[in-house]
């Protein structure tokens, strides 16, 4: 470690480590648009710039390293006018695009410039125009005259995806970014770049227009596409005499789980929220009242009492599950949890995205819940109810079943259920809160509760009703049940926010 003292304030950093990563490690404001810590440093856009005593001229804190008893000043009139001069360089032929651009809201230049107060032009030839609305593919929209050449897209394509579709064409102030000929962006992570982008160059093509960013409210939740479990920031917002909507998800930072990206694909899926979690109680194909839906699946377990099978998805949380295994307990029922791990050979790579699409079947095991095939052949063998929760392939299951009665409760609509005994809703993945075991062994809780639909009641809820007790909240379950459980030693539901990791 090293003491640095940084105007005027007196630091303990890691000696040799570079200037600017400490100094936003200390919560100190430094202008940067080319360096990003997962990228490195780049030193192509000058903003960084401080004073260091001893050295004749400003130095750039992205490519400083630190040493034992420097003295740096942030701030400062000479400093101060460096960075103005800097600024106003990339103002030069920036467009005044802020009303109608997407990163209105979360710029770093437009944060930067309202900061210096640059407000009059000294340009007096005309501005360097690009192009507009360039698609560059894989949902990706860019418009190279906003563009500051911070290169952060070009090196993401070379450190990260490898795939190098992105480069720097031409000279002088006619540099764009653009896609080599006759490639296109194709990458399964490159809407990477919009998040990256410091300024509006770089926007999505699925987000674009549709809604300004400071109408946006936003919650942490883990993505359930697959598997690796990516942090990420789910950004919501209610239109006045609407329904709450979902508008986009982004990477939240984890550096246990994914860094600082996610894939296009669980990006994307936010859609399934909006689109196919409005849907009725249907009994027998007709739309029911979901008290009176939610009764009838009690009467059913009464009737059928000790003859009745719940069959489990691999998306619910660790939380509903363990109140699974107590329903099972309290009715003397089978639980089984066959065939909930789907596999996905075409969709794993060796970076995040995994082959197996599940959320938390690493679960089953650790709680109990049997994923045999011959448990579940025999006990479809026994029962007379078989209630299928959070499964994808309920239809299926359906049809395999000969005089059984069915009951599907399902956060996402499953369609033509004519067949069906009883379809009940319950609250969508980012309408209920639960804790989710990755594929490494890493415990997460998604604390995002959004209510996109109102009627719809979580599955703790549903779960309590059945139980007919009051254990209704994620910390509840962990103080009752989990905080028991042998793999869960030492942890607690006010720890999962470290990410704790656990033996699989």
């Amino acid at each position: 470690m090293a003491h640095i003292t940084v105007d005027g304030r007196l630091l303990e950093v890691k000696e040799g480590a570079l200037l600017i990563e400490e100094l936003l490690a200390n919560k100190i404001h430094i202008p940067h648009f080319c360096y990003h810590p997962s990228l490195g440093k780049d030193g192509n856009c000058r903003m960084c710039m401080v004073e260091i005593e001893g050295q004749k001229r400003p130095q750039i804190a992205c490519d400083t390293p630190i040493k034992h008893g420097m003295i740096v000043r942030t701030k400062g009139e000479s400093i101060d006018r460096v960075k103005r001069s800097m600024l106003e360089l990339e103002l030069i032929n920036h467009p005044i695009d802020c009303p109608i651009c997407d990163q209105a809201g979360e710029c770093s230049l437009q944060n930067y410039y309202m900061d210096v107060g640059l407000y009059e032009s000294r340009l007096s030839t005309p501005k360097t125009h690009g192009q507009k609305r360039v698609d560059l593919g894989a949902n990706v929209v860019l418009d190279q005259e906003r563009c500051v050449l911070c290169t952060r897209c070009v090196r993401f394509t070379q450190k990260i995806t490898k795939t190098h579709e992105l480069g720097v064409l031409k000279r002088a102030d006619h540099s764009v970014i653009t896609t080599f000929p006759g490639t296109k962006l194709s990458s399964p992570y490159a809407m990477n770049v919009v998040d990256l982008c410091p300024v509006g160059a770089l926007t999505s093509k699925d987000f674009r227009f549709h809604k300004r960013v400071w109408f946006l409210r936003s919650q942490e939740a883990i993505c359930n596409h697959c598997a690796r479990g990516c942090s990420l920031h789910v950004d919501h917002h209610c239109e006045k005499y609407k329904a709450e909507k979902i508008y986009r998800y982004r990477p939240r930072l984890n550096e246990k789980v994914n860094g600082y990206f996610m894939c296009d694909a669980g990006r994307l899926s936010y859609a399934k929220e909006n689109e196919k979690t409005g849907f009725h109680p249907l009994i027998r194909g007709k739309v029911s009242e979901y008290e009176y839906a939610q009764s009838k699946l009690l009467r059913l377990l009464k009737r059928h009492l000790g003859k009745t099978l719940i069959l489990l998805g691999g998306d619910l949380s660790i939380e509903e599950m363990a109140r699974c295994v107590s329903l099972s307990k309290y009715y003397t029922l089978f639980l089984s949890a066959y065939d909930a791990e789907r596999r996905d050979e075409h969709f794993g790579d060796d970076f995040l995205k995994c082959s197996d699409r599940s959320a938390n079947a690493r679960a089953f095991n650790i709680l109990g819940i049997d994923t045999s095939l011959n448990f579940f052949e025999k006990a479809l063998n026994e029962v007379e109810l078989v209630i299928m929760i959070g499964r994808e392939d309920s239809h299926a299951i359906a049809q395999r079943l000969k005089n059984q009665t069915s009951v599907i409760v399902s956060a996402y609509d499953v369609g033509a259920c004519e067949g069906i005994d009883l379809v009940l809703p319950m609250a969508s993945h980012m309408s209920r809160a639960g804790s989710y075991i990755n594929i490494d062994g890493y415990v997460q809780h998604s604390a995002c509760a959004i209510a996109l639909h109102l009627e719809h009641q979580p599955l703790l809820t549903i779960l309590a009703t059945l139980l007919n007790d009051s254990i209704f909240t994620c910390k509840e379950v962990w103080e009752e049940l989990l905080c028991q459980e042998r793999a869960f030693e030492g942890m607690t539901f006010d720890t999962l926010h470290l990410t704790p990791k656990i033996a699989l």
